[in-house]
């Protein structure tokens, strides 16, 4: 789609004739889907499904990332025009990328909402498609690891947080976003000794054998020690990307339900993701974007920036497999 074909553009979300391409309509305007992709429930031949999962029940402070999956997508249209910078590869346009919308739950039966989020999952995996999830809490990356397990066995996972989540909960029936890796290893949907925290800056007593990186030690040791001893972490088996944005410092990302002082600089989180190419990633996601907290958009912007990182990486994992 040229530029001068842009006043012909009405709600690409909806009128797109082809899955690929950039999207040349007002940034303010139109249908907020991620990167202006087709909003469609139909997985035939796509690639790569963005899913939103507004659900903020299992916080332990400020609720309100249940709005994080809508403003990270209206924050994302800005982006919809260009490649993403810094790549050597171009992923709208040579992968199929969709909006499959947000996963519908009952918000008062919150002891149904896990099994609903792994059937979701589960269901976008059967069609030979992967999954970009924009939360939500953190506790929902347990259910998706969960359907993600049952793919492709224990996984490993890199975890960019303030918080390791692996504080001791062997009560499957509580919800808590705080626990939700300490479940996924004991569960084993995790294997420890593949999966790695980036940015922890807060107390646990047992890690359970995952592997950690402090936000301090980030600092200091630089980008690209921090991405060899990933990668070598990981290694080249299936690995999920969960990024939960308080791993920025507030200063880039007030808007959270738990901000931690001492956290990673924008710059940072992006040149670690873009230099994690090469990683046989199979899914991820984005969490705990929460716009109450941040007038300025400026978090929800961090949030869209990442998941666009999640599917450069995931398209460049497609190429190397």
């Amino acid at each position: 789609m040229a530029l001068e074909d842009a006043k012909t553009q009405v709600d690409t979300a909806f009128t797109r004739t082809t899955q690929r391409g950039y999207a040349f309509e007002n940034a303010f305007g139109g249908a907020t889907s991620f990167l202006r992709r087709t909003y469609t429930k139909d997985l035939a031949g796509v690639d790569l499904a963005i899913t939103g999962v507004p659900f903020d029940q299992a916080v332990t402070h400020r609720a309100g990332t249940r709005f994080g999956p809508r403003a990270i997508r209206e924050a994302s249209t800005l982006q919809a025009y260009d490649p993403p910078f810094g790549w050597p590869t171009n992923p709208l346009e040579e992968m199929t990328v969709v909006d499959y919308g947000d996963l519908a739950f009952d918000y008062a039966k919150v002891s149904d909402f896990p099994e609903a989020l792994t059937a979701h999952i589960r269901g976008i995996l059967a069609a030979g498609t992967g999954t970009v999830t924009l939360g939500g809490d953190h506790y929902i990356t347990f259910p998706i690891l969960k359907a993600y397990a049952e793919k492709f066995g224990p996984l490993g996972v890199i975890h960019f947080d303030a918080h390791s989540d692996l504080w001791p909960d062997d009560d499957l029936s509580r919800i808590d976003h705080g626990t939700m890796l300490y479940k996924a290893v004991k569960q084993g949907y995790v294997d420890p000794a593949r999966s790695v925290q980036i940015g922890i800056r807060t107390v646990t007593e047992d890690y359970l054998g995952v592997n950690v990186i402090t936000a301090r030690e980030a600092h200091e040791w630089g980008v690209e020690r921090v991405v060899d001893t990933v990668k070598g972490i990981v290694g080249d088996r299936p690995t999920y990307l969960t990024f939960d944005i308080d791993a920025l410092d507030p200063a880039f990302a007030p808007g959270t339900g738990t901000p931690v002082w001492g956290g990673l600089a924008s710059w940072q989180a992006a040149a670690m993701l873009r230099d994690l190419a090469g990683i046989n990633l199979v899914g991820g996601d984005v969490v705990e974007v929460s716009p109450p907290y941040d007038t300025t958009g400026a978090t929800a912007i961090a949030g869209a920036h990442v998941a666009y990182e999640l599917i450069c990486l995931y398209h460049w994992a497609r190429t190397q497999r």
